[in-house]
């Protein structure tokens, strides 16, 4: 089961979700950040998040600003905004009666969770999917054109098959954050889950984010994934390990 929901952007436009509902009694709730250009209907974001809510926690998927059926320019959001979005998605859940226990993110998005993390009131445990260890990691996407952005402010970018506009206080946000001092401020238990092959984001940004972060931490490496969890069964096999490890850390009943 899925419900639609709309909630305020931090920069005032309505952002587009979908709540994944679990059938029966919820154990927990959380909310999902996605990658990059991606979006809460891509694979990896769908998957996990029907995957978990099949597990019994309820997940909140969102498209970013200028997204899906989000409104806004995407140009106009940087890293921060992903950031501030993700903690108003929290408070959006907990506004509700269901306050995320849990903050899931994939690639750009694993990096915002982390950031997002300190502002999220009753958060249990987050998890970061193939993440970068520093948001800048992103530029080598749009690399040929950053000369262009810095020099005329912005400049547009196609990118599977959409025009999107790059500006240049996007690239300066991006390149001014730094996720290991987030790393480091984490209060919650933090897992790290990375494809040893994965050929986008390396490995090596995975183990500069578990180094930098205290216990309790844990490392799950996604063997055979891509970074994208595209091949059948992947995001489901990361949904059932986030649940079992997230267990004890959700929401229990009184014995």
């Amino acid at each position: 089961m899925a419900e639609r929901v709309t909630f305020e952007s931090s920069t005032g436009q309505r952002l587009a979700g979908l709540l994944d509902l679990p059938e029966g009694t919820a154990r927990g709730w959380g909310v999902f950040a996605h990658g990059f250009t991606l979006g809460k209907d891509s694979p990896a974001a769908a998957r996990i998040c029907r995957g978990l809510a099949a597990e019994g926690i309820g997940m909140l998927r969102f498209d970013n600003l200028g997204l899906g059926d989000s409104e806004g320019d995407w140009g106009d959001g940087s890293f921060t905004h992903k950031v501030s979005d993700t903690v108003r998605a929290a408070r959006f859940m907990a506004a509700r009666g269901s306050g995320p226990d849990l903050l899931v993110g994939h690639s750009f998005g694993g990096a915002a969770v982390i950031a997002a993390a300190e502002h999220v009131e009753g958060l249990k445990a987050v998890v970061s999917i193939g993440a970068p260890s520093q948001p800048r990691h992103v530029e080598h996407n749009y690399d040929a054109l950053v000369d262009r952005v810095m020099a005329e402010g912005h400049a547009e970018w196609m990118v599977g098959g959409r025009a999107l506009t790059l500006k240049r206080a996007f690239v300066e946000d991006v390149r001014a954050a730094d996720l290991r001092r987030h790393v480091r401020r984490l209060r919650v238990p933090l897992m790290v889950m990375h494809s040893p092959t994965d050929a986008t984001v390396g490995i090596d940004n995975a183990s500069a984010i578990f180094k930098a972060a205290s216990h309790p931490r844990s490392f799950v490496a996604l063997e055979g994934s891509d970074h994208l969890l595209t091949a059948a069964g992947q995001a489901r096999r990361a949904a059932r390990i986030v649940s079992a490890w997230a267990d004890q850390y959700l929401q229990q009943d009184p014995a």
